[in-house]
């Protein structure tokens, strides 16, 4: 009788995992906020407040990224960035430097590039998808153009005064004051946001991951429909792996069996009437 085991889990990995089980709710909705600003979403305005907003949103990202290890994420959400960029926008009023990062993270719009290619989709490929998949993919970068705008719109506009007024009424809702961002920092550095890759983090992060992308990408166009030529359905069965017929070719079996020139050759030994050959 086979007696099966279940491994002990580590004690920091318990941890991860007791950590995350608390932030997953902040985490969840942070996480469709970021992607509705990526493009997901056009806002109709686009407030100080939100602009903190996102900046703690993709903090709340990286945090999930370290709690779970995921490699990958860690540095694309550059919230400790966002951490740095909230304390000097709240004690050395530097907005330049928020500016110079929603540019960085919504102003890749090669909208020029993508048209040329939904113009040689609509006229060099039929019924496929790949030019409504393209008009689509468009529309997503035009929203994240337009709400990186009304951001900035919404900083430019206002006097100083009563733009710090609101970034540090902000911050203070979302739990970023400077002595609550210099604990974060250094909470960074604990072993609970050390990179531990395990088997249960992983797992953890794949159930959670793929429930957000069902919730995330529910419109439409999103959904299963017509294929691009680039997934194509494939036939059955399938042919042969690297099968190349060579023409001309004649399948002989046996020296004295098919073979219509009566050619003399020998692959193994036979039996004939004259002795072997």
């Amino acid at each position: 009788m086979m007696i099966t085991t279940t491994p002990a889990i580590p004690t920091l990995v318990q941890q991860k995992l007791d950590a995350f089980e608390r932030l997953q709710p902040e985490f969840e909705a942070c996480f469709q906020l970021v992607q509705d600003v990526h493009g997901q979403q056009r806002f109709a305005s686009f407030p100080v407040a939100l602009t903190v907003r996102y900046l703690h949103s993709l903090w709340i990202c990286e945090h999930k990224s370290r709690l779970l290890s995921v490699f990958q994420t860690i540095k694309e959400y550059e919230g400790k960035t966002c951490l740095e960029l909230l304390r000097h926008w709240q004690g050395d009023e530097n907005t330049a430097d928020v500016v110079a990062f929603l540019q960085h993270k919504l102003d890749m719009l090669p909208f020029a590039n993508l048209t040329r290619q939904v113009q040689a989709a609509r006229y060099t490929r039929t019924n496929d998808g790949l030019a409504s998949r393209l008009t689509h993919g468009r529309a997503i970068l035009l929203n994240r153009g337009i709400n990186l705008m009304m951001a900035l719109d919404a900083l430019f506009a206002l006097p100083q005064e009563e733009l710090l007024q609101q970034v540090r009424t902000a911050c203070e809702q979302y739990g970023h004051t400077p002595d609550q961002i210099a604990r974060q920092l250094q909470e960074e550095d604990s072993p609970l946001y050390t990179y531990v890759p395990h088997q249960m983090l992983a797992q953890r992060n794949m159930r959670v991951m793929n429930a957000l992308g069902v919730s995330v990408l529910r419109k439409p166009a999103d959904l299963p429909g017509q294929r691009t030529w680039r997934v194509v359905p494939s036939t059955e069965p399938l042919s042969p792996f690297a099968e190349q017929v060579v023409s001309g070719y004649l399948d002989l079996t046996a020296p004295w069996h098919n073979n219509l020139k009566a050619d003399r050759f020998v692959d193994r030994p036979e039996q004939s009437n004259s002795g072997t050959v």
